[in-house]
């Protein structure tokens, strides 16, 4: 485990001594490793409505977790109980770093001197010092001086790596490498020297050793818009590797096993394109978040063949007919599609703001939250008859669910899951222009009218229409067929105790 000293005293002066030598070596390595980092902001980009589970917690805690081990603290004094330092050597301190921050560098560096003088194993004066000599071309006298805070501040990462920065200026590569394992040995998760080891490696022409250090250095930072300036063309750099590394393994994978995975069958092979994107870095696994209820141990499919619905042929054959109710009931009562979204004043919104009581996403309900909307079920018998030869999933005050869901020219149906992977979502696609695309997790489909697309929605999931006219599909909710008729049961009974204990809340 990481070493984290009993008590820490933040010391601002590290990067004073060094800010005249603006086109130097240690002042761009200064700029590249002294940095603070501070946990992300709570509020996100994305983030989940109220009451559901949230997908990012933990990433955002380990996001939190990882800035605090990525502070680099120029030097790390460790007081212990009979140590304490003299009121005249903290005001030397303190007039040193006021001096550094002022400029008067002359004047600066005679004030770490007099703190040595009075306190000789002094890790910030021995630090400062040891900058100088090296501006002032001393490399011999920079190593003793930093070897010296180094034996005051053992458990300091920073002046480890400087130790390697300036081996790296004497041209003492593998004494450059060693300081940068130490350093790293001390905190495996100090950002500065995942960067420098990478630095190293590339320049080493270990080319895809580099890219793996890179992305180890991705890994620890914070997310992308949270990062320091002073670190962010490193970072882009890392970026700009990892990416070359990725395209050059995929492009390996694809030339070994690409054969291989054509001659699966036509269902099996998406699932081994998303392995080799998993497997070269390019995404992650998707898996199945419910909003209300989980059914454990069931696989995260994230599109299910119609051809696995003994319904599917009946209903694609009344296509027309759907289609002909459905535009009738678009041309006559178009005030009746209502916008799916609508949160009340004071509801989270979070990812619906520009969708929330917005016609742009807007239904006509067939069936909602398992009651029958008789009035619009009377003006489409034909959708009416073609329904109730599904296997809907019915599960009281949940689904089914059935719906004409009309998404607007360019808009956008942002990511997000749905309440249980007990049912699955089909859409039967009535008018699709070019242009819309569905996404389930890994995997991208296009609507075609007429052939069904089933699929969990518990799997993180998004729609868009970026053309210019209006798309319209036929939604409802079926049983996911994984689950016995038993099981079905259960799914019913569990969500019953569930309302029912919500409502005894309430009393």
């Amino acid at each position: 485990m990481p070493y984290r000293p009993p008590r820490r005293v933040r010391a601002p002066w590290l990067r004073s001594p060094i800010r005249r030598f603006a086109d130097s070596p240690i002042r761009r390595f200064a700029d590249s490793v002294v940095c603070w980092f501070a946990a992300p902001p709570r509020r996100r980009a994305y983030e989940p409505i109220s009451g559901q589970a949230d997908p990012l917690a933990a990433r955002a805690a380990r996001y939190a977790k990882r800035a605090r081990r990525c502070m680099v603290w120029p030097i790390t004094i460790t007081r212990g109980r009979g140590a304490v330092l003299s009121e005249q050597v903290n005001q030397l301190v303190q007039a040193a770093g006021l001096a550094s921050r002022a400029g008067r560098w002359q004047e600066a560096e005679r004030l770490w001197q007099q703190v040595r003088a009075l306190a000789p194993q002094h890790p910030q004066a021995l630090y400062s010092l040891g900058v100088h000599a090296l501006q002032r071309g001393d490399a011999q006298g920079a190593i003793e001086l930093l070897q010296a805070a180094h034996r005051a501040a053992p458990r300091d990462p920073m002046i480890l790596l400087s130790i390697g920065m300036v081996e790296r200026e004497r041209g003492n590569l593998q004494a450059e490498s060693e300081a940068i394992q130490a350093a790293l040995a001390l905190d495996p998760y100090f950002l500065a020297g995942l960067l420098a080891k990478a630095s190293w490696l590339e320049r080493q022409g270990q080319a895809r050793a580099a890219a793996q250090a890179w992305r180890n250095a991705l890994t620890v930072a914070p997310p992308q818009p949270h990062w320091p300036d002073m670190l962010r063309s490193q970072l882009e750099h890392a970026q700009r590797k990892v990416e070359e590394y990725r395209d050059e393994f995929a492009a390996f994978l694809e030339h070994r096993v690409g054969g291989t995975r054509e001659a699966l069958e036509f269902g099996a092979r998406g699932r081994w394109q998303e392995a080799a994107s998993i497997m070269v870095g390019r995404s992650t696994p998707y898996l199945s978040q419910s909003n209300q209820l989980c059914v454990p141990r069931l696989p995260a499919i994230p599109f299910f063949e119609r051809e696995q619905f003994a319904w599917a042929p009946e209903l694609e054959s009344r296509t027309h007919d759907i289609l002909r109710e459905m535009r009738q009931a678009l041309r006559d009562e178009q005030a009746e599609f209502t916008p799916y979204i609508e949160y009340q004043p004071g509801d989270p919104v979070n990812q619906w703001r520009e969708l929330n009581h917005s016609r742009r996403w807007s239904t006509y309900k067939l069936w909602s939250y398992s009651q029958p909307v008789d009035a619009h079920l009377a003006r489409c018998p034909a959708t009416r008859a073609a329904l109730e030869a599904v296997d809907m999933a019915d599960i009281a005050d949940v689904c089914p669910n059935a719906m004409f869901s009309a998404l607007a020219p360019h808009t956008h149906i942002p990511p997000h899951h749905g309440e249980t992977n007990a049912r699955l979502v089909a859409h039967l696609p009535l008018i699709v222009p070019e242009k819309c695309s569905y996404r389930v997790g890994f995997e991208r489909r296009e609507w075609k009218v007429g052939e069904t697309l089933i699929f969990d929605d518990s799997i993180e999931h998004e729609a868009r229409n970026d053309s210019d006219d209006l798309r319209v599909v036929l939604i409802f909710d079926v049983w996911n067929p994984l689950l016995s008729l038993a099981e079905r049961a259960m799914v019913d009974a569990m969500m019953a105790a569930h309302r029912e204990f919500l409502a005894g809340a309430q009393r």
